[in-house]
């Protein structure tokens, strides 16, 4: 293989990351693209583009295991009320009308295990700044398919 046809090999790998993967057909699938730029207790920008048949070609463990995590009303409740700012394990037991520690850490374990949410600091839980934009994303796009958006 020449210098020219190893970086013309390079150059459309690199887009075939950028616009997908082709189909069967030889078709491009296209891409999957996010962003957002909010204020959840400081400014947050976040922009992710990816290759639509890539992402069919992910391991599907981990995202089940966010979908799983969020898909709990109690823990949908307990993001809503960590998405204002940072909670003790008091502020979100009582926010969300669980009587128990022992309940209160079941959820929490299920959310930190799917890297939602964070400790800060002793007996404070967090979302950590890098996912607040993705899970808004997840909740929108939720909202989206149960047609709560139109």
């Amino acid at each position: 293989m020449t210098d020219v046809q190893a970086k013309l090999a390079e150059l459309e790998a690199r887009i075939v990351a950028l616009e997908g993967r082709p189909a069967a057909d030889g078709a491009a699938r296209g891409f999957i693209e996010y962003r957002g730029d909010v204020d959840f207790g400081g400014e947050l920008s976040w922009n992710i583009r990816y290759g639509a048949a890539a992402v069919l070609e992910l391991s599907p463990a981990a995202r089940v295991d966010v979908l799983a995590a969020l898909g709990h009303p109690v823990r949908q409740s307990l993001v809503q009320l960590l998405l204002e700012g940072p909670r003790t394990g008091a502020e979100l037991a009582d926010g969300v009308g669980l009587t128990s520690t022992g309940q209160l850490y079941h959820h929490i374990r299920a959310l930190t295990s799917a890297k939602i949410v964070e400790q800060h600091g002793r007996g404070a839980y967090r979302i950590p700044a890098s996912k607040v934009v993705p899970v808004l994303v997840l909740m929108t796009a939720a909202a989206d398919i149960a047609d709560l958006l139109r």
